[in-house]
Order: structure tokens, then sequence, then C-alpha cells
């Protein structure tokens, strides 16, 4: 049974471990040295979070900075995928949306991007950050 809260102090823990695990599996293009435990809390800092919990275990998370409906991150830890974790997620942080739902998704994250478009995201535009390409998505409610 998948459960969706509100992040407790108490999760921090267990989801900077499913941040960092979940990135260093994933962005294998990337250089994954430069990932930390801390960097949750940094790139978390002032975001709306909800934890999901699968069979009372965390399991992943989804943050949103919501001054502009943007979902920032949406992370489920590798054994939990492909469970409907990450789409019950997406569906609690799309109701905390007060306009369309945008988010930026690197292009060479290829699962995450198919994800999005089969959950109705439309792709409006592309850019550079850092990490590299991305593709700007967008979702109305």
């Amino acid at each position: 049974m998948i459960e969706i809260t509100e992040l407790f102090p108490f999760d921090k823990p267990v989801l900077r471990e499913i941040y960092l695990t979940t990135r260093t599996q994933t962005f294998h293009w990337a250089n994954t040295d430069a990932f930390h435990l801390e960097d949750f809390d940094k790139h978390t800092k002032g975001e709306h979070i909800l934890v999901a919990r699968y069979g009372g275990v965390v399991a992943g998370f989804i943050s949103m900075w919501l001054q502009e409906n943007h979902l920032h991150h949406l992370y489920i830890s590798s054994e939990f995928q492909h469970k409907g974790i990450g789409t019950a997620l997406l569906h609690a942080g799309s109701k905390l949306a007060t306009s369309k739902l945008q988010l930026k998704c690197l292009a060479k994250n290829t699962n995450a991007i198919s994800f999005y478009k089969k959950h109705g995201f439309t792709e409006k535009g592309t850019g550079t950050f850092s990490e590299g390409d991305f593709i700007l998505f967008e979702k109305r409610n």
C-alpha cells in the first residue's frame, strides 16, 4: 500500500540516502563523485516535500517550489520503482499546484522523460544548466 504524507523531520536521513543513491544510479553520465548526502538539504531548501511510504517504509519523495508551481525533485528508491509510487507522488504534488505545473528534466534522463510524457506533460522548451541540457515540461491542472 502506498501512503503519501507531509515530510516529518525523522524522514530526512532516509530521504538523503534515497536522493544520493538514486541520483548516482540515474545520472551515470555525470561526475557522481560530486554528489553528497547533504545535497538533499541544499537542493530542497524552502520547498514543499511529500514523502511516499510503501508498506510503511519510506520509498521516495517529491519536492516542489510552490510559489512557481515547479516540481523540482521526484525520486523513488530503486527497490520501490515500478510500483506506482512515482505516479502517486506526482498526483499528490499536482494537487498542490495552483496553475500549470512545470518541471525541468535532463535530456539524458530518458526514463524520466517517458514517465512525464505518460502522465500528460508536454514539452514547452529546452535549455542548458550546469548539469546539462534540459527539457522544460508543463502540465495543466
